[in-house]
């Protein structure tokens, strides 16, 4: 029987059997809230009313519902601060079981990541994403080699959104999403509970970023869950920001159909950070420290020089020199003492001797030219010979692709590479005199 149909009729038996002073002043304002396993909640006007009902009439209400339904109910009557408290309760419970740390570090910030041609484009994606999160560039796809910054990005974007709306973002990695959805298998995959905690922590969010997604290549159940989350958030206008050390088209361990969605927003590259870049961060990462000042300006080209593809490299120098001067108490940390401190690290290196760096030096040595003129816009003959002979030789003699050696110099175009290096490699076939002087750059670089 419905509930509003079973105390309507309720009170027309009760109102027969008591006076109608005790009927308006006890149940004339009641109504049943709602019954359950055998129990029926009565709402009543005030707080006296549930005592009084309780020590009064509670056999004659349980006879009367028992002659109307055939079964006796386990009454309760509460008020409706009582109804208030318990929702209150029960959302609370809520969301302490359903609260979500959102992973994110506070060291990583907009302000603190050192810009450079190589990261440009990235940061500023980065930035505008984080100003309007699921407006523009949905999915925000970042991808480069480890080491380079995307990480910083990723937390940077999180942090702005955090601190300047009340989105709710989370910050994971390829691995604890497989690890969440392994768990579900885990702790029995009919329980409804722990398969809602999981939807809840990855689509009642604002804003998911997911780092190293290339892990995910060959988990083919772990693959298909992140399709559903993807389109639940990307259907809902949600921002969704992902990093890889390769680009979607290069994933080929996903799904077609992941690939294919990585490729709707946006998808930008960080390049390793050319030497002006790598000056700068060692800059901004020995600001503040008790030896800075110690440190020459040479030594931070040295480093540089030598520690030339990503960022961890930089830092690792940065903390053995500071560790070496520590224990040594020097009066100035020049070349000579670096060398010292860094012969094991920059020694045992696995980056490749002959850098672009050495090879810009080399040539500019060669022919009494900075460096600086081979990175800059002249077009003057004195200048456009060596900057093309000095990219040949980085294509020649080094592993780097063409779109980093022109972004060392210059952030020229890849296809300006590829012209100097055609013309040169021509020219060295027809003329001695240009063979000769290539040689002999070849020996400034190796000695």
């Amino acid at each position: 029987m419905d509930n509003n149909l079973l105390w309507s009729n309720f009170l027309e038996v009760v109102k027969r059997k008591i006076s109608t002073v005790s009927y308006d002043t006890w149940f004339k304002d009641t109504k049943i809230l709602k019954q359950e396993e055998g129990k029926l909640l009565i709402e009543v006007p005030m707080s006296f009313h549930k005592k009084f009902l309780k020590d009064t009439y509670y056999d004659l209400i349980d006879e009367i519902l028992n002659d109307l339904v055939g079964c006796s109910y386990d009454l309760e009557f509460v008020v409706e601060e009582d109804i208030i408290e318990e929702e209150k309760s029960e959302e609370k419970l809520d969301e302490d079981y359903f609260s979500i740390n959102s992973n994110l570090n506070p060291k990583y910030t907009f302000e603190n990541f050192v810009i450079g041609d190589s990261n440009r484009f990235a940061q500023t994606a980065s930035v505008a994403v984080a100003e309007e999160p699921g407006k523009i560039y949905n999915p925000l796809f970042i991808h480069g080699k480890s080491g380079l910054g995307k990480t910083h990005l990723m937390h940077a974007i999180g942090n702005y959104v955090s601190e300047n709306s009340k989105k709710k973002v989370l910050y994971v990695t390829s691995e604890e999403f497989i690890s969440d959805f392994i768990g579900i298998n885990k702790k029995n995959e009919d329980n409804l509970e722990v398969i809602e905690h999981f939807k809840y922590k990855y689509r009642n969010i604002d804003v998911l970023i997911i780092d190293d997604i290339q892990f995910l290549g060959g988990a083919e159940k772990t693959q298909q869950e992140f399709f559903h989350t993807f389109n639940t958030l990307y259907d809902s206008n949600k921002q969704i920001i992902i990093s890889s050390d390769r680009s979607p088209d290069d994933l080929k361990l996903l799904e077609d159909r992941l690939r294919t969605r990585f490729r709707w927003g946006l998808t930008v590259d960080i390049y390793p950070p050319d030497f002006d870049l790598r000056c700068k961060i060692l800059k901004d990462k020995m600001a503040g420290h008790e030896v800075a000042s110690l440190v020459q300006n040479e030594v931070i080209e040295y480093i540089a020089t030598n520690c030339e593809n990503d960022v961890r490299h930089l830092e690792g120098a940065i903390t053995r020199l500071y560790a070496y001067a520590a224990i040594m108490s020097p009066k100035e940390i020049n070349v000579e003492f670096a060398t010292e401190a860094l012969k094991d690290y920059i020694g045992s290196s696995i980056y490749i001797t002959n850098n672009i760096v050495r090879i810009q030096k080399a040539v500019a040595d060669y022919y009494k030219i900075t460096i600086d003129d081979l990175k800059s816009k002249k077009r003057t003959a004195n200048i456009n010979k060596p900057r093309q002979i000095a990219m040949y030789l980085s294509r020649m003699t080094t592993e780097e692709t063409v779109v980093k050696i022109g972004l060392e110099f210059g952030n020229r175009d890849h296809s300006t590479v590829l012209y100097a290096y055609d013309k040169i490699n021509k020219e060295i076939k027809e003329n001695e005199t240009l063979k000769k002087e290539i040689n002999e750059i070849k020996n400034l670089i190796v000695n």
